[in-house]
């Protein structure tokens, strides 16, 4: 990391301690605890309504906490104006004036700080350096395109020092080749800086690909704070595992288990896999669900030792995969349509549609969780 303003030694930045929001009768947030290292690039990540931008807001402090401390480089900040707080935000819509060059859209915060005129025209002109917006300050937003856009907003965020930059949902007016465009710009320029960074979205590609680590929301709780990939393979609670990536889940009962290894019956045949991979308190007599993903499933020819069997219903094209969907019957469950992604254009010929498998499931990959009661 270069030596700048933004840099310093990993600590906590942004906390918080049991934060409770409330919309009249409706609790959007419960208890929420979470910290967010210095310099760390946090993702809240989580579906419309879960509670994330909420969360977002009070960080910011454009609404107020009913219960819970909020602290930002290890002071309270619960009760202060967001302009006190040192905080830089872009918003999903932007929010430039249209009445303002570029230049002035950017120089706004400094001018509201009441910064030196000179010292404000060379950040700005850095802070434009800095988004790739040379040679543009001169322009209203209008006679710019979305990419631009999003680069001043960024830009005007920045110019300021914040402690925290706050991301929500920046990238959902952007179509998709110029989305993965401004992903990647505006990762290097946040580890460039080092500037904490708490991103809002609902898209688990950009989660994945943008975070040191993710917060996975749901119902106003956290569910889940891990690294993409321990997320990715090792959820620790069913919608965490269900809501990033694509998922199989499969009804499963215990069979027996030993210090080391938890036996499964899905159908007919048996599956053993670690008892680090079931998540959850008891489960003897219970039933299991069985989380698999579909890049961790094998078809087979058929025999006596095959976990389950099915029958290749349709094969869908992704460019550098296929996905083969497959009808197994699940004795008291019923049909069960299986997704398997398979590399390269080979299980087209090997398993053609109206071909009858054996599926394989290797032990990782797979999560196991007690069933709902």
């Amino acid at each position: 990391m270069r030596n700048h303003p933004y840099s310093s030694e990993r600590s906590s930045a942004v906390s918080l301690e049991r934060v409770v929001k409330r919309y009249r009768d409706l609790t959007v947030l419960h208890e929420v605890s979470l910290k967010v290292e210095q310099g760390e690039f946090l993702t809240l990540l989580g579906p419309s309504g879960c509670g994330k931008t909420t969360l977002l807001n009070l960080i910011a402090g454009f609404a107020d906490a009913d219960q819970g401390e909020i602290f930002i480089d290890g002071k309270p900040v619960t009760t202060l104006p967001p302009y006190q707080r040192q905080i830089g935000i872009v918003f999903q819509n932007y929010a430039l004036f249209p009445h303002m060059t570029v230049e002035r859209n950017i120089g706004y915060g400094l001018r509201m700080r009441r910064v030196p005129a000179a010292e404000i025209a060379q950040r700005v002109k850095d802070a434009m350096a800095l988004v790739k917006l040379d040679g543009l300050g001169d322009r209203k937003p209008r006679e710019l395109s979305g990419g631009q856009q999003q680069r001043v907003a960024l830009a005007r965020a920045l110019v300021i020092r914040p402690k925290v930059l706050l991301l929500d949902e920046p990238f959902s007016a952007l179509d998709k080749g110029l989305r993965g465009a401004m992903q990647v710009e505006i990762r290097e320029i946040q580890r460039d800086l080092g500037v904490t960074t708490i991103f809002v979205t609902h898209d688990q590609g950009e989660a994945l690909s943008m975070s040191d680590r993710i917060a996975v929301m749901n119902h106003g709780v956290i569910k889940q704070i891990a690294t993409p990939d321990i997320l990715y393979r090792n959820p620790q609670d069913p919608f965490v595992a269900s809501f990033l990536g694509d998922v199989n889940i499969l009804p499963g009962y215990y069979h027996g288990s030993d210090s080391e290894t938890l036996q499964l019956r899905l159908g007919a045949g048996l599956m053993s896999v670690p008892r680090d991979r079931l998540v959850g308190g008891s489960h003897e007599g219970r039933r299991l669900d069985v989380y698999v993903r579909p890049e961790h499933i094998r078809l087979e020819n058929l025999h006596s030792a095959s976990v389950l069997s099915g029958t290749v219903v349709n094969h869908v094209f992704q460019g550098d995969h296929v996905d083969l969907y497959v009808d197994v019957h699940i004795p008291v469950a019923g049909k069960q349509r299986v997704m398997v992604r398979a590399a390269g254009l080979g299980c087209l010929r090997d398993w053609p549609v109206g071909a009858v498998a054996g599926l394989a499931f290797p032990d990782h990959g797979v999560s196991v969780f007690n069933a709902p009661s």
